[in-house]
């Protein structure tokens, strides 16, 4: 008898839980709901929705905003929002070319940014986690000074994380295998690692208005992909899924360094649609920003060469189509900004080989985030998190109180 209340407390406490997070999903999906409003659309009591507001409130997670417009009788509530202050997502990238910070509030909205250009590939990660360090700290200082809290950041990498935390187990275009970030991460707040591709496809999900089932396929230095099924990303047995840039396109082509031969990446990676191009990386230069201008410029060679890259993506997407039947297909990072050529060769080749399948290639799309997928994901996913369960938030700042 003596266990039956600690039980009871729990459960209440985690029904408590259950419902703050109800009362602001059900305010991050809706705008201009009153207290009344979240508490008919909820099915809550009104004085159960008003002190969950007001707990969400106290914890800096919603904010009370003018009076709402209403046709019931009674003094009419203030409308609620998500909080532009207070808990934030915190994202960090390293790419081949670049290191980035980036800090969005409640409301997914991006409110302190920095971006740095540099050649990260077969750099020491020390020096790599050294500069990335630098740029999050001052990040974290823009944030602060708007009144942000920024949560543990989740980092982008260019390849696998391990199962350890904080290990980089294979970015083959860094150069870098079983990498212990970790122990180089010179602060309390260690990052949580994820794969570029996966961050790419969330940030469709949550602020781009993807479907629920799509597949996302994206390229720098590398070409990968990411499966969204049901809202839920598909990481398959093993964590490999996605490896979209090792498929054959032509089995009698180059060997690839993965074992292969002909692989996808061989001719429609950044680095070799440059050769095909006919133009080179200088130092200190993004090779995408060089190749977007020069085939606006009108450079035969160039727009062939990407081009002839959208056809090898037809290839390996009519493959990946007829697999796995999604909805549709966003096109990310590089082949955002090349989208205006990728996408008639690649509809073509798929209008081709498609041709017994009722899929409309029109749902081939180039991502409205271009090349910010990445690290917009990995900011945006301490804000899901904090959507789905509050309860963690709220009650630390209550008891700080």
């Amino acid at each position: 008898m003596t266990e039956a209340p600690p039980r009871a407390a729990a459960s209440q406490s985690g029904m408590r839980r259950q419902n703050l997070a109800l009362v602001l999903r059900t305010v991050a999906t809706e705008s201009d709901l009153s207290r009344a409003d979240v508490a008919g659309k909820t099915g809550l009591t009104r004085a159960a929705v008003s002190s969950l507001v007001d707990e969400l409130i106290a914890s800096n997670l919603l904010r009370e905003g003018p009076i709402a417009a209403s046709g019931r009788a009674g003094r009419p509530g203030r409308t609620l929002a998500l909080s532009d202050t207070g808990p934030a997502g915190f994202g960090l990238e390293i790419g081949v070319g670049h290191l980035g910070a980036c800090v969005v509030d409640l409301r997914g909205e991006v409110r302190a940014r920095r971006r740095t250009e540099v050649h990260n590939a077969h750099r020491a990660p020390v020096a790599v986690v050294r500069e990335l360090a630098a740029l999050a700290a001052a990040v974290r200082t823009d944030a602060e000074d708007l009144g942000l809290r920024p949560l543990p950041p989740v980092l982008s990498i260019p390849g696998l994380p391990g199962q350890r935390p904080g290990i980089v187990t294979h970015a083959p275009h860094l150069g870098w295998h079983e990498v212990a970030i970790g122990e180089l991460w010179p602060g309390p707040d260690l990052p949580r690692l994820e794969n570029e591709a996966n961050l790419g496809a969330l940030a469709e999900l949550w602020s781009a208005g993807a479907p629920g089932n799509f597949l996302h396929v994206s390229a720098e230095a590398g070409i990968g992909a990411a499966l969204v099924i049901d809202g839920r990303l598909y990481g398959g047995a093993r964590g490999y899924a996605g490896e979209l840039g090792h498929m054959t396109v032509h089995p009698d082509g180059p060997h690839c360094p993965c074992g292969s031969r002909g692989c996808l990446e061989l001719y429609a990676n950044q680095d070799a649609v440059l050769r095909a191009a006919g133009l080179r990386e200088e130092p200190g230069t993004d090779p995408v920003t060089v190749l977007t201008a020069s085939a606006r410029a009108g450079h035969r060679d160039t727009t062939r060469a990407i081009e002839q890259a959208g056809d090898a993506l037809g290839i390996a997407l009519a493959g990946a189509i007829g697999l796995i039947d999604p909805a549709a297909v966003v096109l990310g990072g590089a082949y955002a900004d090349l989208g205006s050529w990728l996408l008639p060769r690649i509809r073509r080749q798929l209008e081709t080989r498609l041709t017994v399948r009722p899929f409309d290639v029109r749902t081939v799309t180039a991502s409205p985030l271009g090349r910010s997928g990445p690290i917009l994901g990995a900011a945006l996913r301490a804000v899901q998190e904090v959507l789905r369960d509050p309860g963690t938030l709220a009650t630390s700042s209550r008891n700080s109180a």
